[in-house]
């Protein structure tokens, strides 16, 4: 891989994150993708680290970019969201690339219902962060900081 200025981050949504702010607003709150990408932007750019966001609901798209970026991404945080619990192929996606990975949810999936607390990627994962709403995101992009100095 090139050495780049700025080392580069993918933040990958999954699915249902789209409708960020107007679903299950209790659980995920009424920050909308847009509004979450906005600062999730702002704080790449404070941390100089390069940023790109890709959401899908599909699964095939979402092991597709994590494919795409090898030897061009050198972190990704991922919200896989419902694929969490139930896509070995985004996880061997994951494991194929060879990128490390941060795992994010809004929510506290340990406290939700008993399906939702399995990850099948939480221990291919540098480490999850969840619970914290948007600030999950926030912080794993200073942990992906700290983790590349």
């Amino acid at each position: 891989m090139k050495t780049r200025k700025n080392k580069k981050v993918l933040v990958i949504h999954g699915p249902n994150l789209n409708l960020l702010g107007k679903r299950e607003v209790s659980i995920y709150g009424k920050t909308t993708l847009e509004e979450l990408n906005t600062l999730l932007k702002k704080e790449a750019k404070k941390l100089s680290l390069s940023l790109e966001i890709f959401q899908s609901n599909s699964e095939g798209e979402i092991v597709n970019k994590i494919n795409s970026s090898l030897g061009k991404v050198d972190f990704i945080i991922i919200n896989p969201a419902a694929y969490t619990h139930t896509s070995i192929a985004i996880r061997d996606a994951l494991l194929s690339v060879e990128i490390p990975i941060i795992e994010v949810h809004l929510s506290n999936i340990f406290s939700r219902e008993e399906f939702r607390k399995k990850s099948l990627i939480s221990d291919i994962a540098k480490g999850v962060i969840s619970g914290l709403g948007i600030h999950s995101y926030l912080l794993a992009l200073k942990a992906v900081k700290a983790l590349i100095n």
